[in-house]
C-alpha cells in the first residue's frame, strides 16, 4: 500500500467516524428536545390534556377554540402546550390566560396543583390568579395571554 493510499484510507475512516458521531449527536439532541416539549403536557389539575385534544387539533391562534368553560376546573387550570398557553379558573366564572413557558430558564410548565402553575424543571411556582411567582427560582411572573370567553367557548384573543 502506498503512502497516499494509507492517507486516503485513514481520512476516509475519520470522516465516517465523524459522520457517525454527528448523526448520533443530532439524534440525541432531537430526542432531548422531543422529551422537553412533551414533559407534563397532559398534567392539568383536571380538564383537557392539551390544545390538540381540546381544540380539535387546529393548533392556530385567535378564534380557534381552546376549550369549553367546563373543561377548566375551578381553582385549577389546563396547560395547552401546543398553543403556548395556560388557562386557569381561579374562581367560578373567572378565566385567566398565561404563557406556558417558565420565566426562569424557558422550560414548559408541566403541572397545575394547589392553586399554582408549576415548572418541574427547577421547581418554580406561579399563581393561577395573576401569574405571580409564589416559589422560585423564577423571579418574574408568567406573562399574561389574553383569552376570550364567548358562551361556553374559550379562545385566545
Amino acid at each position: 500500500m502506498s503512502e497516499d493510499q494509507v492517507r486516503e484510507s485513514v481520512s476516509g475512516g475519520a470522516a465516517t467516524r465523524r459522520g457517525l458521531l454527528a448523526g448520533a449527536g443530532a439524534i440525541g439532541a432531537g430526542m432531548a428536545l422531543a422529551g422537553c416539549g412533551t414533559a407534563g403536557a397532559g398534567t392539568t389539575g383536571g380538564g383537557a390534556a392539551d390544545g390538540a385534544a381540546a381544540d380539535g387539533g387546529k393548533g392556530t391562534r385567535g378564534s380557534a377554540e381552546l376549550a369549553k368553560t367546563s373543561d377548566i376546573p375551578v381553582g385549577g387550570g389546563v396547560i395547552f402546550a401546543s398553543r403556548g398557553v395556560v388557562v386557569t379558573q381561579p374562581s367560578a366564572g373567572v378565566f385567566k390566560g398565561f404563557s406556558s413557558i417558565c420565566t426562569h430558564q424557558g422550560c414548559p410548565v408541566s403541572r397545575i396543583d394547589g392553586g399554582t402553575i408549576n415548572c418541574t424543571c427547577h421547581d418554580s411556582h406561579f399563581s393561577i390568579e395573576d401569574g405571580s411567582v409564589t416559589g422560585g427560582p423564577a423571579t418574574r411572573p408568567l406573562p399574561e395571554r389574553e383569552v376570550r370567553v364567548e358562551g361556553e367557548s374559550i379562545t385566545l384573543a
